[in-house]
């Protein structure tokens, strides 16, 4: 699929215009400059042709931005993946040095550009747009992204500049590997290891990543889409705007992903905030498995990391059968586990039982230990069904459906786990009526 990058300097409407094409709220907006710093991927068609937009960080120098080196890394790796380039620019500031700056690299790149002048809500500003042409980069075309005028123009000129490559590739569904957890213990630098390139940046400052950021991961037979997140911190530390914008988008990864993966700070150990991200993701009955980053920097004796991972099983219970799995991102140990892991949870969570060995399996627990009796009345459970949902849930058919205690729910449930591979996702049980 052809590649078109998004690029300009801080505040000039990268991200609204990156909404717009892609047709819906995608990237943070907000006025403050710098909003965006990583690489942001969507989708759009025009016209029958489906091609992938990135959403790039403004580019610019001698700023005081400790993110600036890293965003213009950034930028410039989204200008050489790309086939076309959209340099946006403001109508309502002309040609500025940051402007200048990037119009050279992008004479450099030899890539196909479109000056987008960005801004022009009305007709009086559509002559202040030729001043643009000094950038030497072609006829620029005038839009306004926050409304959509001239944006349909600017995707005609897109599709005359894209290499005319059929696209033969099919859509399906592919397992969403949300990477979650608290500020700075490792999700980006996760993510980049995994990848192998600096795919997101990765500083020592919490809150680096803003958004939830979607990659392609296609190798050693995976085929992913790993998820970046936003660190998720206490709603009474969540002061601004942005971060609140940044932790919804957590949230919406969460619910939108197929497993999580929960990362943790060895040492500063399972935290509250842990447990309350853990929660959220048992809440969407997400698959699950828990990296402990960090491990090279915990001092070791014998049972140091028996007793670690016990004291976390305690914490999640009772949903205690998930992959714990100690990792050290920064010297790459025991990373492929955490993804071998992952796509072992997705195969459990879709995983399909047939309603005979259901039965088979299942039924004579029961009767070795079936439900207590309630006020004298005897609850007698006669068959066992899947039902086709996302995650992995049993419809069990008794007489007093109503009787049927949580205790011996949970006692089905370890039955089910203890005779399927179940490892790693919620499961539900619905008691109903023969």
């Amino acid at each position: 699929m052809s590649i078109v990058a998004i690029v300009g300097r801080p505040n000039v409407g990268k991200s609204t215009l990156f909404n717009r094409l892609v047709g819906k709220r995608q990237a943070i907006v907000d006025q403050t400059a710098g909003v965006t710093r990583d690489r942001h991927y969507g989708k759009t068609d025009w016209n029958g042709r489906e091609f992938s937009i990135i959403d790039t960080g403004g580019y610019a120098e001698n700023t005081d931005d400790i993110f600036q080196e890293q965003i213009r890394r950034q930028v410039l790796l989204a200008i050489e993946e790309a086939d076309a380039v959209i340099f946006v620019v403001d109508v309502q500031t002309g040609i500025t040095d940051y402007d200048q700056g990037i119009a050279r690299i992008l004479r450099k790149s030899d890539k196909p550009v479109i000056v987008a002048v960005n801004k022009v809500d009305h007709g009086g500003k559509l002559f202040d747009t030729f001043v643009f042409h000094a950038l030497g980069l072609g006829d620029p075309v005038s839009i306004a992204a926050v409304n959509g005028s001239g944006t349909g123009d600017l995707l005609d000129r897109v599709l005359e500049m894209l290499p005319d490559v059929p696209d033969t590739t099919e859509e399906h569904d592919i397992p969403h590997i949300a990477i979650v957890g608290r500020p700075n213990v490792g999700k980006s630098s996760l993510t980049n290891a995994l990848l192998g390139e600096e795919r997101n940046i990765v500083t020592p400052v919490a809150g680096t990543t803003r958004d939830a950021i979607a990659t392609r991961y296609n190798k050693y037979g995976y085929d992913f889409i790993l998820v970046d997140t936003a660190g998720l911190r206490k709603k009474t530390k969540t002061r601004e705007d942005l971060e609140f914008y940044s932790s919804m988008r957590a949230i919406r990864a969460i619910e939108y992903s197929d497993v999580c993966i929960l990362m943790l700070d060895a040492t500063q150990g399972v935290e509250a905030q842990d447990m309350s991200i853990f929660q959220l993701i048992l809440r969407n009955k997400k698959g699950c498995v828990i990296a402990v980053n960090k491990w090279d920097l915990v001092e070791k004796e014998t049972n140091t990391l028996k007793e670690y991972e016990k004291g976390i099983r305690t914490r999640i219970a009772p949903f205690t059968d998930v992959p714990v799995i100690f990792t050290s991102v920064v010297k790459k140990q025991r990373i492929l586990q955490v993804l071998e892991a992952s796509a072992k949870v997705f195969g459990n969570r879709a995983r399909r039982i047939p309603t005979s060995r259901l039965n088979e399996a299942i039924l004579p627990e029961i009767e070795a230990f079936p439900p207590p009796a309630i006020k004298g009345k005897f609850i007698r459970i006669k068959y066992i069904t899947q039902l086709p949902t996302a995650c992995p849930s049993f419809a069990f058919f008794c007489n007093l459906p109503q009787y049927v205690r949580e205790d011996y729910k949970r006692f089905l449930e370890n039955k089910l786990r203890s005779h399927f591979d179940l490892h790693g996702t919620p499961v539900q049980i619905f008691m109903r009526r023969k």
